[in-house]
């Protein structure tokens, strides 16, 4: 049986929207359309790490998911170290994802907006549309009617299937469910991205192999992070903590004066405190954004619409798993949806993403919340305690890196087909 034409909208040009429409280009009867509310599609912030779950699920999308990467500029690393930066042990380190003595690919570090670049390179100009935001829809003919998207500058386009990739604040979210919005975890997080060659002087009087390892360090209340991309040539420091007041609030950033950066770092080791003095305390403030959650939804689904990426399972930083998130539902949505031969079975295809995605996502969600307590020192039963963080805090990982996304993609595909036959 020949397959129909499904006509899919995606609403975000980010990392999700972007690698969800690459993904759906190798199927001759999706007629996919990527509508951006920015001017242009760049995407926003420093950079994303993909560990190996994610970088699995690129390569079983595609070879030419994987060459994006690649002609991005991502920075392999040999490892993930995780350092004590107070109390009697500070310097010590914690433990470590180490690839090279495990043979396994620990994580890739690029910039967001290269890897955006690559992804859409090759999309026709009449498949992009930028400066669309939308506004509200229109369903016609029950679940299996059209759908018509309106725009804010007054434009329509019409859909078979309508994907939220539109990111925390979304729009399609809140059509599936008004109330389903983010929240603010009261931590806030500064990122400042510089010449490697600007660091390299004060970072070198620590521990060696900065240039090709990602190094978490755990504060008592705060927590550094630095990592090097665009090919070794960049150097990414991110400082967090956390203003209780703010918890729940409406607040996305707040002003860090230099003064208070210095006194949280002011008993670190020397080599890291003088580094956060060079590249983020140069400036008398720097801008902090605050770490925005989502809590549960019901679902992710709705009829002919469902949101992927931040837009469904938006989560703090913690455990780096935002854009692994997003890369893996790009997998599962697209191998779907490549397989439905019409509108009907299309349907089916989105309950069966809803069912495999929502439960794995969600748990990460909550993981990255307590994990964020235990990295800046928090933690009930770890605190600044060497052993207890060796015990309990590279293990919370397992779970998301070595995830078979193999595995979870045939899962899929076989509940799909036992839907669709009965």
């Amino acid at each position: 049986m020949s397959k129909s034409t499904i006509r899919v909208a995606i609403c975000g040009g980010g990392l999700a929207g972007s690698l969800l429409f690459h993904a759906l280009a190798k199927y001759a009867h999706i007629d996919a359309h990527i509508f951006e509310s920015a001017a242009t599609f760049r995407g926003e912030g420093l950079a994303i790490g993909l560990a190996r779950n994610a970088l699995s699920a690129l390569d079983l999308i595609g070879p030419s998911a994987t060459r994006c990467l690649e002609q991005a500029g991502a920075a392999p690393l040999r490892g993930v170290r995780f350092m004590l930066a107070e109390g009697e042990q500070k310097g010590s380190m914690i433990d470590e994802d180490d690839g090279e003595a495990h043979g396994k690919r620990v994580t890739s570090i690029v910039h967001r907006a290269a890897l955006l670049e690559q992804l859409l390179a090759d999309v026709p100009s009449d498949r992009m549309h930028h400066s669309k935001k939308l506004d509200r829809i229109e369903k016609k003919g029950g679940q299996a009617g059209p759908i018509t998207l309106y725009f804010t500058d007054g434009s329509t386009h019409e859909c078979d299937i309508l994907v939220g990739a539109d990111g925390i604040h979304s729009t399609v979210r809140k059509i599936i469910d008004p109330n389903a919005g983010p929240q603010n975890t009261g931590w806030w997080a500064v990122m400042v991205l510089k010449p490697f060659a600007e660091a390299e002087v004060t970072l070198r009087e620590g521990p060696r192999d900065i240039n090709a390892r990602e190094y978490m360090w755990v504060g008592d209340g705060a927590f550094a992070l630095h990592n090097v991309l665009d090919n070794g040539e960049r150097l990414q420091l991110i400082i967090a903590s956390k203003n209780q007041a703010a918890e729940s609030s409406d607040s996305w950033q707040q002003e860090v004066g230099a003064d208070a950066l210095r006194k949280i770092c002011e008993s670190w080791p020397d080599h890291l405190r003088n580094t956060v003095d060079k590249l983020i305390c140069d400036q008398p403030t720097q801008r902090a954004l605050y770490l925005w959650d989502h809590l549960p939804a019901k679902s992710y689904v709705s009829g002919p619409i469902c949101v992927i990426g931040d837009a469904a399972h938006a989560t703090t930083p913690w455990q780096g798993s935002g854009g692994g998130m997003s890369v893996e539902d790009c997998l599962i949505l697209s191998a779907l949806l490549g397989r439905a031969k019409g509108l009907d079975e299309a349907l089916v295809a989105l309950s069966v993403y809803d069912e495999v995605r929502r439960p794995r996502t969600q748990s990460i969600v909550e993981s990255s919340r307590v994990t964020g307590t235990i990295l800046a020192g928090q933690g009930e039963e770890t605190g600044l305690d060497l052993e207890k963080l060796r015990q309990k805090l590279l293990p919370r990982w397992s779970f998301i890196i070595d995830f078979d996304n193999e595995a979870h993609l045939k899962k899929a595909l076989e509940i799909l087909e036992q839907k669709l036959e009965h």
